[in-house]
C-alpha cells in the first residue's frame, strides 16, 4: 500500500458511503490521524443531503480495526491522554442520522469493539471476531463499550468477555445478538449493499425517524421508552394521510410476494 493513501477512504454510490480504514498493514489501527479523518469523514457525511446510509468497513480481510494505535500512544510519550483531546469517532458515528452498517471483515479489538457498537446494524464475514482487551491493556472504555455491550448481549455476557479479553467468533456473536448476519468473507460488501438499498426504498423521512426513536428510547428506562414513542408517533402519524398509506399499501403487497415467491 502507497504511503501517500488516505487513511480513511469514501466511495459514494445512489444515497450510499462506503467508509474503508485503511491501515490494513496496521491492522486499521485508530491511529491519531484516522481518529481525526474517521471523525470529519462523518460530520461531512452528515451535511452530505444525498448520503442517506452508511456503510463502515475495514481494509483487507485480517482486521475491520484492531482498536487504538497502542505502538503509536506507548511511542508518543502521551500515553492514553490523546484520545481525550482528539476528536472521538464514535461520537461523530452515532451523530449520522442515517442507519450506519458495520461491515466488520476481520477482528475488531477494544476501541474497534467500540467503533463496531457505533453501528446501527452489524453484519460480520465468517472470520470476523470481536474482543475487549481494555483491561488486558489496564485502561477502561470511554466510547460506550460498558454500557452498550451488556444492553447488547446481556450483563453476564459482557462481564465474561471484558473480564477475559478472550475472543468471540462472528457465529457467537451472532447467536448472542450482536451480529445480524455472519456471510462469506466474499459476499460481505455486497450483502451490506443489498441492505442499504433496502433501507432506501423505505419512505424517506421515515428512515432517519425510526433510527432517532430507537436510539432515544434505547437511552431511557422501558417505561419512559414507551412514553417516548407514544409521544413521537402522535405526532409524526398524525401528518401520514389515509391516500399517502393507500398508495403504499399495494407497495409492500407486492414486496411481500416477491420475498415469499
Amino acid at each position: 500500500m502507497s504511503q501517500t493513501e488516505p487513511v480513511v477512504l469514501v466511495e459514494k454510490d445512489n444515497g450510499v458511503a462506503v467508509v474503508t480504514l485503511n491501515r490494513p498493514n496496521a491492522m486499521n489501527a485508530l491511529s491519531t490521524e484516522l481518529r481525526a479523518l474517521l471523525a470529519q469523514t462523518f460530520e461531512d457525511l452528515e451535511a452530505d443531503p444525498e448520503t442517506r446510509v452508511v456503510i463502515l468497513t475495514g481494509a483487507g480481510e485480517r482486521a475491520f480495526t484492531a482498536g487504538l494505535d497502542l505502538k503509536e500512544l506507548g511511542q508518543d510519550g502521551m500515553g492514553t491522554q490523546g484520545t481525550i483531546t482528539n476528536k472521538d469517532p464514535v461520537t461523530s458515528i452515532n451523530q449520522f442520522s442515517g442507519p450506519v452498517i458495520g461491515a466488520i471483515n476481520g477482528v475488531a479489538i477494544t476501541g474497534g469493539f467500540e467503533v463496531a457498537l457505533a453501528c446501527d446494524v452489524i453484519i460480520a464475514s465468517d472470520n470476523a471476531r470481536f474482543a475487549d482487551t481494555h483491561a488486558r491493556v489496564g485502561i477502561l472504555p470511554g466510547w460506550g463499550l460498558s454500557q452498550k455491550l451488556s444492553r447488547t448481549i446481556g450483563i453476564y455476557r459482557a462481564k465474561q468477555l471484558s473480564f477475559t479479553g478472550n475472543f468471540l467468533s462472528a457465529q457467537q456473536a451472532a447467536e448472542w445478538g450482536l451480529v445480524g448476519q455472519v456471510v462469506p468473507q466474499a459476499e460481505l460488501l455486497a450483502t451490506c449493499k443489498k441492505l442499504a438499498q433496502d433501507m432506501l426504498t423505505v419512505v424517506p423521512e421515515s428512515l432517519n425517524a425510526y433510527k432517532a426513536l430507537i436510539d432515544e428510547g434505547y437511552a431511557q428506562a422501558y417505561g419512559d421508552g414507551l412514553k417516548t414513542e407514544q409521544k413521537v408517533s402522535a405526532s409524526a402519524n398524525s401528518a401520514v394521510s389515509a391516500d399517502a398509506i393507500e398508495n403504499r399499501r399495494e407497495g409492500i403487497r407486492e414486496r411481500g410476494k416477491a420475498q415469499t415467491s
